[in-house]
Parts: structure tokens; sequence; C-alpha cells
């Protein structure tokens, strides 16, 4: 059998095509990402206006009242922290730090903010996984049963449980779960990531149930697990009723389209027409959806995480914002915004590789 042969035409054309394709996708990726430096800039300059136009005196939350009426005490902190200065001048001297990567010293911990969010991102990221996680398996699944069931009584049901997770006030929900699943039936832990006391694996990405994997120690894991099921479930509880409703109404869209009634015409499985030919199309808005969903996971945790005395993020800003430590309320604003301009650009990509006839550019 004689080897093929290759098209000299189609070969080059074949070519070209995939570089103009990737200098599309680095062009794009270059101008998303000015933005999002533009955006984040934005933010840091209205939540610097707002955090140093508050009502209260963040030399009086730090160092309490007895302290206060040491003025030699008073003034040295105003002097450590910038305080005297003109506010134009404190934001100069902010930027200049931020792009060194120094984030300033928190007025609460007394330890760099870039080393505080180093310790209280990744348990918020991890619980924000679980939850979305669970949000995409729950909500497509129940949205195209929803969608293949139109106006039948799994339809109905489905809706009704979807209005009921994007109604119910999460901090609602999750006294109500704390009190059912882990106080009278004590099927899942209520507080923390691992009972007192028990050793964490060795860090390594800082997400304990991913650590627990690498240190192949499936004990961690399943505690780990037993902790964080109950959170993320009350905190996917909103997201799973919103994917719900965007898969329904997005899948009922494409199976009114010809393709579809195509491909049932030509015998098709009904299993192979809705896996390949609905939902890959349907998942388009859902992506939105899902990204702009997680982002509010991560900047949402602040009642579920103190509920669930989790060690996240939002019980940091939470703290912060009560002792008005500026600077670590200024590295969870900057944390978030960046957060979303990747989640964002991130999105954008994935339109792409799920349908490749939306093009980036």
């Amino acid at each position: 059998m004689s080897a093929p042969v290759a098209d000299p035409v189609a070969a080059p054309a074949d070519r070209r095509e995939t570089a103009r394709r990737g200098a599309g996708l680095g062009g794009f990726l270059l101008r998303r990402g000015g933005a999002g430096i533009l955006l984040v800039l934005g933010i840091t300059l209205v939540a610097f206006v707002l955090t140093h136009v508050v009502p209260g005196d963040p030399a009086a939350a730090a160092l309490g009242q007895r302290a206060i009426e040491d003025p030699a005490t008073v003034a040295a902190f105003r002097a450590q922290y910038g305080l005297d200065d003109p506010l134009w001048r404190q934001y100069v001297t902010y930027l200049a730090n931020l792009v060194h990567g120094d984030l300033g010293i928190s007025q609460q911990t007394r330890r760099p903010v870039l080393t505080d969010l180093g310790d209280y991102l990744p348990p918020t990221i991890e619980l924000a996984l679980v939850a979305i996680v669970i949000s995409l398996v729950l909500g497509v699944t129940l949205g195209t049963l929803a969608a293949l069931y139109r106006d039948r009584w799994p339809d109905q049901l489905i809706r009704v449980v979807s209005l009921a997770g994007v109604s119910v006030p999460t901090f609602w929900l999750a006294l109500t779960a704390s009190l059912i699943f882990s106080v009278r039936l004590g099927w899942f832990s209520s507080t923390g990531q691992l009972d007192p006391g028990y050793p964490r694996s060795p860090e390594v990405t800082g997400l304990l149930l991913v650590d627990s994997l690498l240190d192949n120690d499936p004990f961690t894991f399943q505690m780990a697990l037993h902790h964080i099921l109950l959170p993320a479930c009350v905190l996917a509880a909103y997201t799973v009723g919103l994917i719900t409703r965007f898969t329904r109404a997005s899948v009922l869209e494409v199976l009114g389209n010809d393709y579809v009634r195509a491909a049932h015409a030509k015998g098709l499985p009904r299993r192979t027409v809705i896996l390949r030919h609905v939902l890959r199309p349907a998942l388009v808005p859902i992506i939105t959806v899902s990204g702009l969903a997680f982002g509010s996971l991560l900047s949402g945790t602040v009642l579920v995480e103190s509920i669930f005395s989790w060690p996240g993020l939002g019980q940091y800003a939470y703290k912060s914002s009560l002792a008005l430590d500026l600077p670590a309320v200024m590295g969870v604003s900057i944390t978030v915004a960046v957060v979303y301009v990747v989640i964002n650009l991130v999105v954008d990509v994935l339109y792409g590789v799920i349908d490749p006839r939306i093009r980036l550019s």
C-alpha cells in the first residue's frame, strides 16, 4: 500500500490558517489583558477612595481606646502607614508598591497582606470550586431534563426547585442546613476544614483536597470532603437554580433548530442527538453564567464562611472591614477584581473551543 501523498497546495494553506488563528488568539489575549489591567487600576482607585473616606479612625480601630489616648503612639501608627499624607500621595505610593507586588502590612495581623491572602485565599478557592462543580453537574442535568420533558411533571417540579434555589436567602439556608444535617442528623461536620487537632497534609497547592491526594492520604481527603460538602452545597444552591434555568432555556432553543430535526430524521439515537448536537451549542451561554457565578461565589462567601467557621477570604474581609484594616481591604478588593478579569478571559477563550464558529477576533 502506498503512503498518502500530501497536498502541496492544501498543506501551506492549513499552516497559514493555523498561524492566523494563533496570531488572532495572541492579539485577543493582549487586548483583553490590557483592558483587564486598566479595569484593575480603576477598581484600585475606587476602592482606595471609598476605604479612606468612610467614617472611622483606623488608628483607633487598630490600637484600641487606651492606646489612642497616647499621642505619640497614634503619631507613630499614622507615620508607619502613611495616614498623614494627602490622599493622592497615599494612592500614588500604594500604586508604586503594588507594581512591586507589595500590598502593604495588615494593621490587624501585622503581617504582609500578600502573606495573609496566600493563607486565606486557597480555602475559599477550594470551596468555590467544589460549589461550582456541584452547580454545573446538577444545573446542567436538571435544566436538560426540564427541557426534554417540557410542560410535564418533571419540568414543573424542576422549575419549582430552581426557583426555590434562587429565592431562598443564603444565610437562612446555611443556618437551617447546619442545624438539620450537622447538629440533628450528624451527617456532615459544620466547622472548619478538618476535625480539631487533626494534622494537615503537607501544603503544595494550598487546596486541602488536592494536597491530601498528592500526599496519598485518603483519610485526610475523606475528612476534608466531609467538612466541605455541606458549605459547598449551601453556597451552590443559588447557582444551581440559576444554571438550571439558563440550561432549560438554552436547550429548548437548540431543540427547535432544523439540524436537530434532521439528526432525528436520520435515525440517530436520541442520546447521541442530545449529547452531540444539542448540549454542545447549548453550553455556550451556560459558560458565561458559570464564569460570572464562580466570581460571585469567591466574593460572596462571607456569610457561609462565618456560619461554618471556614478559614477563607470572606472571613478575612469581614474582620478587616470591622477593624478598618485598609491595606487588607484593598488587598481583598484587588484579588477579587483580578479573579473576575481572569475568569472572563478564560470564558471568552472557551467560547472558541466549544463552538469553533465563534471567532475570538
